[in-house]
């Protein structure tokens, strides 16, 4: 996208220089990284990063300052996560945006919004190796001018609060078999904060505490990374009810990831934000079902969306279980990165933090693909597509 910048990188491009950034980032994460890495940055014309964020900040002003949203939304979190000390609005929210091309330049349109941390721990690792090997000085890693020092406290802010960090815990699912597994240690190389078991936890009275071997470690502060469908795939349950008033404070809280799912979009009014409908109100859909994709509500890495749906794809849902789906008029993204294996399309994720002033993009995520689907999983076998950095040019 910043014409300039892409034909250097081809020119210097190696599949040597690529295996040893790839090797060094591992080196520092502690180990192996499961999900496949671009071979390529994307290169982000300042004059749409702006944009990005504008829209952003402008779709997440419609749900967090609106009673009528927050009012709906509470329909869509199940009673046993309604937490009784959770925040008052999420502290991390992230914006999806496949990029087109129109007649007025390069534009985004909505994906998704999700109010779920995301790796920010491990996207600041790939945006300093990825700079580091290609000599892409001059660039930003960071929305809005912000420093590397200044990113590195607002998250700590928001992962620890005012809390030591060694009674702040990442609570996942069997963290060593993730696969953001990296961005659990960047954690806590960067802030101190280790991922833990949600099994591993205790409480006592309203306490709660991490086993750790035979001690038991005080728990202040969550940092939540439990996808609740993925808690409840495995028929696992968390370890005390959600309900009770605990001594124990959240931040990337459970309800908050049901309140902003995909049950948000239908709420949504920018030229950006593709046409999407409930699917219990999705009675007389066009007959050219290949504009459209259906979506379940609280779906997480592209599970459960079904293109182009049939009538029988609609019919075998139940109607008391169609408010959990929309239906979502289908984008094409342009693609605008040009590769040695062709032209490759962007997906690109605003990750914003609440501050006291307001939510704040603070660094942005990418995704390459040739697939169906922007995510790696939808993607194997390719090259040049996967997770990247995403370098903005602050000049074009």
């Amino acid at each position: 996208m910043v014409p300039e910048l892409r034909g250097r990188f081809n020119r210097a491009f190696t599949a040597d220089r690529y295996r040893a950034m790839r090797a060094g980032l591992e080196a520092r994460c502690g180990g192996p990284i499961e999900f496949r890495l671009s071979e390529t940055p994307c290169f982000l014309p300042g004059s749409v990063a702006r944009a990005l964020v504008g829209v952003s900040q402008a779709l997440v002003a419609q749900l967090v300052d609106s009673a009528d949203y927050l009012r709906a939304a509470e329909s869509v979190v199940p009673p046993e996560l309604r937490l009784p000390r959770g925040e008052a609005r999420p502290t991390f929210i992230q914006v999806d945006f496949g990029l087109i091309r129109t007649d007025g330049g390069i534009e985004g349109r909505l994906v998704e919004m999700q109010a779920f941390p995301s790796l920010y721990g491990f996207q600041l690792l790939l945006a300093d190796a990825v700079r580091g090997a290609w000599d892409c000085e001059g660039l930003s890693l960071f929305f809005g001018g912000l420093t590397r020092q200044a990113y590195i406290e607002l998250v700590r802010q928001a992962i620890v609060g005012t809390h030591d960090p060694a009674e702040v815990v990442a609570l996942e699912i069997e963290p060593e078999r993730q696969k953001t597994r990296p961005d659990f240690a960047a954690t806590e190389a960067l802030w101190g904060v280790r991922a833990v078991d949600l099994r591993s936890i205790e409480r006592q009275g309203r306490r709660v505490f991490v086993r750790d071997g035979h001690r038991r470690m005080p728990v202040r502060r969550f940092y939540n990374r439990v996808i609740p469908d993925e808690l409840a795939r495995r028929g696992l349950t968390w370890p005390f009810d959600l309900r009770d008033d605990l001594d124990v404070e959240w931040t990337g809280g459970p309800d908050w990831y049901c309140r902003m799912s995909k049950f948000a979009l239908p709420w949504l009014d920018h030229p950006w934000v593709p046409r999407t409908r409930p699917l219990s109100d999705a009675a007389g859909l066009p007959s050219n079902r290949e504009a459209w994709v259906l979506k379940p509500l609280l779906s997480f890495a592209g599970g459960g969306i079904i293109f182009a749906p049939t009538d029988e794809d609609l019919a075998a849902i139940p109607a008391s279980d169609r408010d959990r789906f929309v239906v979502q008029e289908r984008v094409a993204f342009t693609p605008l990165i040009e590769t040695p294996h062709g032209p490759t399309q962007v997906e690109v994720r605003v990750m914003l933090v609440n501050t006291v002033t307001g939510y704040q993009a603070v660094i942005p995520l990418g995704r390459m693909g040739r697939g169906l689907m922007m995510g790696v999983d939808h993607n194997k076998g390719l090259e040049w597509v996967g997770a990247t950095a995403v370098l903005i040019d602050e000049r074009s």
